[in-house]
């Protein structure tokens, strides 16, 4: 194994610890906690949601460049791809609309509740789980390879 497809491993592995632990652990949970409101909960779901994506933006653009330089297989890149494709879609379509949700429900008085429910939850979820396949079969692959 390369020097840089060891760092790919690396990187795939924490983005996918990541994912997981924020979107199937942190996020749920948080709502849970006593004393957390929903307002509370938003607030710093946008905060940690922020990080994460900063993050995984700066760990997708180091993979590029690895798989650029080490030209590895197809199947590799295609599982690279569908990840980076899907953290694309999701802050291109489907975090504005996160955002835009989390603003009525932030701006609305204590003890009322915003109008509309968002779908928009549902779709980031799913993008999180096709992340979590392909960075799992991305990283597999690289250490197979």
């Amino acid at each position: 194994m390369t020097a840089g497809s060891a760092v790919a491993v690396g990187i795939a592995f924490c983005w996918l610890g990541m994912v997981l632990a924020i979107s199937f652990i942190e996020a749920p949970l948080k709502f849970r906690a006593p004393g957390v409101t929903l307002q509370i909960g938003l607030g710093i779901g946008r905060r940690v949601f922020r990080a994460l994506n900063s993050v995984e933006t700066v760990f997708a653009a180091i993979i590029v460049v690895i798989l650029v330089v080490q030209r590895p297989s197809t199947a590799i890149i295609a599982a690279f791809a569908v990840a980076i494709v899907a953290l694309a879609v999701q802050l291109i379509a489907v975090r504005p609309k996160l955002t835009q949700r989390s603003d009525a429900v932030l701006g609305v008085a204590p003890g009322e509740e915003a109008a509309s429910r968002s779908q928009a939850h549902y779709y980031y979820v799913g993008f999180e789980l096709i992340k979590v396949i392909a960075l799992l079969a991305g990283g597999i692959l690289l250490l197979a390879g």
